[in-house]
């Protein structure tokens, strides 16, 4: 991740660079996701992924867990909107959770 902060996203912006990741949605000032899994144990695996790779970008979403769906949602809190960081969390655990979930 780059040191300075990124600029907010217009709206536009999110939206073009959301086409690209299946599912997530803009809402408000996040982009946000809801993945859902047969049962909570996997629904956990998913979050523990998840966590390893906001922890190494050093960028972590807001997660909330109900049973075996798990939905994320990120922004630039620092900022108080939705930045390329943001979209690069999502590109990143877009691209670890479909190779897991093709095992």
């Amino acid at each position: 991740m780059e040191n300075a902060l990124p600029r907010l996203l217009t709206d536009s912006e999110i939206r073009t660079r959301l086409r690209n990741l299946r599912g997530w949605t803009h809402r408000g000032r996040f982009i946000v996701k809801s993945y859902h899994f047969k049962d909570f144990v996997e629904g956990m695996r998913f979050l523990n992924a998840v966590a390893r790779i906001a922890e190494g970008y050093q960028h972590h979403p807001d997660i909330k867990v109900r049973y075996s769906t798990v939905t994320l949602s990120i922004q630039t809190h620092s900022e108080g909107g939705v930045t390329t960081w943001d979209v690069e969390l999502a590109k990143r655990i877009e691209g670890a959770t479909s190779q897991s979930r093709k095992k």
